[in-house]
């Protein structure tokens, strides 16, 4: 057995490494700002009636695609070369953070609504009319790349920041 073998680490049960990334990645947004929700590897996967269950591999590896999005650098200044898949990356974390990708999401007691949780007046201030909740994801979408182009991801304090 070669040195280089024997220094690799081993898992003491299978998984480790993906419990691992999810726990780093979860705690880095946090630190960050953001808000990761429920850790389902600590506090596990709740279900109808209240029961919480021990969370899949399936539901980790997709947490962990939604934490890396989260925990992405802001995207470059609009402009710059390449900016545009960036950006596009930006917006999906951002409305995994504000609304879980909902475009119909309404929080804040009403006042920040749709998939990016815009108020009326910035909604307005980017050539939207009536309820962001009730235009097409689509719309809301290309919305929000107009609002991160002009003012950067600093407009959602907590998601994209």
């Amino acid at each position: 057995m070669s040195s280089k073998h024997a220094s690799a680490p081993t898992s003491v049960w299978p998984g480790t490494q993906l419990h691992e990334a999810y726990l780093n990645l979860h705690e880095k947004a946090a630190r960050r700002g953001a808000e990761p929700g429920r850790n389902i590897l600590i506090k596990g996967v709740e279900t109808g009636g209240g029961d919480v269950r021990t969370a899949k591999r399936k539901e980790l590896r997709r947490s962990i695609r939604i934490l890396r999005r989260m925990t992405t650098p802001a995207p470059a200044p609009a402009g710059a070369a390449g900016s545009a898949p960036q950006a596009s990356g930006t917006l999906e974390a951002i409305a995994a953070c504000e609304s879980g990708g909902d475009p119909t999401a309404i929080g804040g007691g009403g006042i920040y609504r749709g998939k990016y949780q815009f108020t009326y007046e910035t909604w307005q201030s980017v050539g939207g009319t009536g309820d962001p909740a009730a235009a097409p994801e689509a719309e809301q979408d290309r919305r929000a790349a107009m609002l991160l182009a002009r003012n950067g991801s600093g407009q959602w304090p907590v998601c994209g920041g």
